[in-house]
């Protein structure tokens, strides 16, 4: 999952709160038939429930199994941002760190290096099934010190969906593979010569929606100008990218859609909750021509999904996004959750064992399939469910072949944030793709510190 997306925020926390979770401990009376209850801790949004099924499966499963064990979920209902923030304050101490919790894939190594995860390889090495997770999906787990500390739930890619009657009515054919940027913006300017009500192409930009602001905007074009995977971060020197043209470039391409109106307006585009109207207003009122969009997308519209739409399979499309001047296949942004055991459970090999239950083949095989997810173990893969779960799934599957995936290191978040502030500026017209770009580069040198960024 999206990293997945900051948009599906309901509510905000104060600063401070709590997840109120509890380690699993014994219950009074002592004795080896003592009670003993494992805390799992989660997000659980209306948007987002297949997290939650999973969850109640793998919990009456195991009950089930495990007399004298009971399971106390601990659904969140926030954003990623303020879940994460929860998760944190709650490893403070071993009377509020949960026992196993969903883990982004980007903090895994700052929690690790923190002290919060438990190393699982001595449990993974007998674990039959772990043969059949992908290597990517593997090293989505593993720390700076080369130890596993998470498995992955599933991933994502990112593509360019779009709507096939708007599309046509402007007078272009689909399916529809634009080769530049060029190409996507001339679709924006013919949709709004032929519906100037429609909204030709919504590009999430700025704080509102968080995190998705970069993985479904501003990353699909960095990471598709000249320096490619290496744009944002130098993977030889392990150092960030500051003073890079393609940073500009991207802004510029970004103010371009806001300037001449493509997107949405401004104030609605900063709604962290624009994504509503996105998947559940315009592309059912054929009133979208496109966005950058995830794998995830027709989650939204099957049904059972938060925007239930009949027709959608028949009027949608998805194409790659493409690079800057063609010079490649396309570009995908992935991210993508893990499930972790804290490292102060008092009952690892109960955690680790209901870790593996959520994560069996018949319990990950629904939740890919629920969440429209791209599956991560290769039996999973091979099932016809997952192959013909949606129209869609074989083409988002091939942008895996040019994925990129965020840096994963503990000072990733910061620079995210000021990503994100880079690109609201110039859509609020506070600063010029230039200026902002600068700013950007003065925020990440006082991050990381001078010796740890490069320019090109």
């Amino acid at each position: 999952m999206r990293a997945r997306r900051s948009a599906i925020a309901l509510s905000a926390i104060a600063a401070g709160s709590l997840i109120g979770i509890v380690g699993c401990s014994p219950a009074s009376g002592g004795g080896s038939g003592d009670e003993q209850t494992l805390t799992v801790s989660y997000i659980r949004t209306d948007a987002f429930t297949a997290l939650d099924t999973l969850m109640q499966t793998t919990k009456e499963q195991f009950e089930a199994d495990n007399d004298g064990v009971t399971v106390e979920l601990q659904p969140a209902s926030a954003n990623d941002e303020d879940y994460k923030t929860r998760l944190a304050l709650s490893h403070r101490s071993a009377d509020t760190a949960p026992d196993i919790f969903y883990q982004d894939t980007t903090t895994v190594r700052a929690d690790a290096e923190a002290g919060y995860l438990l190393a699982l390889d001595d449990y993974l090495a007998e674990w039959e099934d772990w043969d059949q997770f992908s290597d990517a999906a593997k090293q989505a787990g593993v720390g700076n010190d080369g130890q596993t500390y998470a498995v992955s739930l599933g991933t994502d890619t990112r593509g360019l969906w779009y709507s096939i009657p708007v599309l046509e009515a402007a007078g272009i054919e689909t399916p529809w593979q634009p080769e530049t940027w060029d190409d996507v913006l001339a679709m924006a300017e013919a949709v709004q010569s032929s519906d100037p009500d429609a909204v030709p192409f919504m590009l999430y930009a700025g704080t509102g929606t968080g995190e998705g602001s970069n993985m479904q905007g501003f990353y699909q074009l960095l990471y598709g100008t000249e320096l490619g995977g290496d744009a944002l971060y130098d993977s030889e020197s392990g150092k960030w990218v500051v003073g890079s043209q393609g940073f500009i470039d991207s802004l510029e391409f970004v103010q371009t859609v806001y300037d001449e109106g493509y997107a949405l307006p401004v104030d609605r585009a900063l709604d962290p909750n624009v994504w509503q109207s996105v998947f559940g207003e315009l592309f059912p009122g054929d009133a979208l021509g496109a966005t950058i969009e995830g794998s995830y997308t027709p989650s939204f519209w099957v049904p059972g999904g938060s925007f239930e739409w009949d027709s959608y399979a028949d009027n949608m499309g998805v194409a790659a996004f493409p690079t800057q001047n063609g010079d490649g296949p396309g570009v995908s942004m992935s991210g993508g959750w893990t499930l972790a055991v804290g490292a102060q459970t008092d009952a690892p090999d109960l955690a680790f064992e209901f870790l593996t239950m959520a994560l069996s083949f018949d319990n990950s095989l629904s939740y890919v399939n629920e969440n429209s997810q791209i599956a991560v173990r290769a039996d999973v893969a091979a099932d016809p469910s997952y192959t013909e779960a949606n129209p869609f799934v074989g083409a988002v599957t091939e942008f895996v072949e040019f994925t990129y995936f965020r840096p994963a290191t503990s000072d990733y978040n910061q620079i995210s944030a000021a990503v994100q502030r880079a690109t609201e500026a110039v859509i609020t017209g506070q600063a010029s793709p230039a200026e902002a770009a600068a700013e950007y580069d003065r925020e990440v040198e006082s991050i990381v510190g001078a010796d740890q960024v490069i320019a090109p």
